[in-house]
């Protein structure tokens, strides 16, 4: 019985790892475009963390606004 050479080999790997990537990114896209990412002004989870982290840090301050630098 005949064994595979080196090349046959590392052709086969290369060509299902490239396979394998390809779907990966179709189905990405896939994802992506059913499910499209919604930009929210204000999001409660991350201005509840700043608030948190920046009473520890500054325990007698109060956060009047939180807005982002453009």
């Amino acid at each position: 019985m005949n064994t595979p050479d080196l090349l046959s080999v590392c052709i086969s790997s290369f060509l299902s790892v490239f396979v394998i990537l390809s779907g990966l990114a179709i189905f990405m896209y896939l994802i992506i475009r059913l499910f499209p990412f919604k930009n929210q002004e204000n999001d409660t989870a991350i201005t509840a963390a700043i608030t948190s982290v920046y009473s520890t840090v500054f325990p007698r301050n109060k956060i009047i606004k939180i807005e982002e630098k453009k």
